[in-house]
């Protein structure tokens, strides 16, 4: 499968100021794939390191980290490594946290080796140890995009026809992204759902599939046992995945546990993420950080493969709808716009709500196109009063203008563009790196 981060892997293996890499991501996005398949066919030799099979060498990351000694020792157990021939990876590094403290002196005493980690749960891991802030670097793994579906599902044309402009497409391509896309809604992104599906075409397959994963993640709820009631993890994963798009309140995300109890599964869901918080921010000005509000907010999932299959949607009935903004009462296109935004166009993700007493004016998303704020809104059709985006776009005269995102074709109406739902890669500034070189602030 073509990955958008392949170029940016091999651009860090030439890199002349080259850092020790850690690949985030979720539990089965692929990251210890694409160094298997893409990273390692960069170099002589290849050496990896499962440090949640190899618990024997973890022994060595105890005393002192002097990386050549750790070196002598991981030969011995596996084959010699040459530094600026060889890749070394460490899979799995959250099973031995002192590793990634150890990747600091590996950047310092030995930078002609090119060594690379993946992990999950790694900010559980984090609060064990000493984080090599500034020593390290970091690439960020979302699940397959909706472009990357198109790839790996051999429908190359479309793929590209889906990154241009849709002002610059006919009608009649942007209404085939659109069907396509009726599909990704149901096989979601994740990389062996869209193999299964691409190699059997059948649905059915793919859910037992989305259904082991979300298994494999019930079964990481075990671990976080000292930390929280895993029942409680598990009924707020439900039930935000049931409310994506809705405004949220601890207190009602699981009424069988206290709001402080939900909060804390929140939170650790987010830190291992499975789910995205989405707060409500002033679009008056950037960083839209800054004036994030950490009590009003919203969140989505990881995928909305596993987002449909965890709420148990009706996809027999679902995918008679006509219109996909009709699908499972619109939340599937929100969920869909929230991870195509994150994969495209940042790590975080805000919306704005009007703060007035009775008001209940709130625009989906905000996004910084060529370093304004544009309010994103995702709407049935290309009809209504959209009364939010104008109250929005009359309040913040820095926004120019709003996007609409719906089930048509790219129309243009004084300050709205409406635009085909599939094209959420072209309304944003994408990233110029998506590597990162910070600590924690990741």
């Amino acid at each position: 499968m073509k990955r958008m981060v392949e170029q940016e892997l091999i651009s860090w293996k030439n890199y002349s100021r080259r850092k020790p890499l850690i690949i985030r991501g979720a539990r089965q996005v692929g990251k210890t794939w694409l160094v298997e398949n893409i990273l390692a066919n960069q170099f002589d030799s290849f050496v990896k390191i499962d440090l949640e099979k190899r618990k024997d060498l973890h022994v060595h990351f105890a005393g002192n980290l002097d990386c050549r000694l750790i070196l002598n020792h991981i030969e011995l157990a596996t084959q010699r490594i040459i530094p600026g021939e060889t890749l070394l990876f460490f899979d799995e590094i959250q099973a031995c946290p002192r590793t990634i403290t150890a990747l600091r002196y590996f950047y310092e005493e030995m930078p002609e080796l090119h060594v690379v980690a993946a992990g999950s749960l790694l900010e559980f891991a984090f609060g064990e140890i000493s984080v090599p802030v500034g020593r390290v670097q970091y690439l960020h793994l979302h699940p397959l995009t909706f472009y990357e579906y198109l790839l790996a599902i051999g429908r190359e044309p479309m793929a590209e026809y889906s990154l241009t402009p849709p002002a610059d497409i006919s009608p009649s391509v942007q209404y085939k992204i659109l069907e396509e896309l009726r599909s990704y809604f149901f096989v979601g992104g994740m990389p062996e759902c869209v193999k299964t599906w691409r190699d059997s075409g059948s649905m059915l397959e793919t859910f037992q599939v989305q259904s082991e994963i979300l298994d494999s993640y019930r079964d990481d709820f075990s671990k976080y046992k000292p930390h929280i009631d895993t029942t409680c993890l598990d009924a707020v994963f439900l039930n935000v995945a049931k409310s994506v798009g809705e405004q949220l309140k601890y207190t009602r995300l699981d009424t069988g546990h206290s709001g402080q109890m939900n909060r804390k599964a929140f939170d650790l869901l987010v830190k291992s993420g499975i789910i995205q918080k989405i707060p409500d921010c002033d679009p008056s000005g950037l960083p839209l950080a800054a004036t994030a509000n950490q009590k009003k907010f919203k969140a989505s999932v990881l995928d909305i493969g596993l987002m449909q299959r965890i709420s148990q949607v009706p996809v027999e009935l679902e995918l008679r709808q006509t219109e996909l903004l009709a699908m499972y009462r619109g939340k599937l296109a929100e969920q869909f716009i929230a991870q195509e935004l994150l994969a495209w166009h940042g790590r975080e993700l805000f919306y704005w709500a009007r703060d007035a007493r009775g008001s209940n004016a709130e625009v989906d998303y905000l996004a910084v196109r060529e370093g304004a704020v544009c309010p994103v809104e995702v709407k049935s059709g290309t009809g209504g009063s959209l009364r939010s985006l104008h109250l929005m776009l009359e309040a913040y005269p820095n926004c120019p203008y709003g996007l609409v995102l719906y089930d048509g074709v790219y129309s243009k109406r004084q300050k709205l563009r409406f635009l085909p739902l599939y094209s959420v890669a072209t309304i944003g500034d994408k990233h110029v790196s998506t590597f990162s070189t910070s600590g924690r602030s990741i």
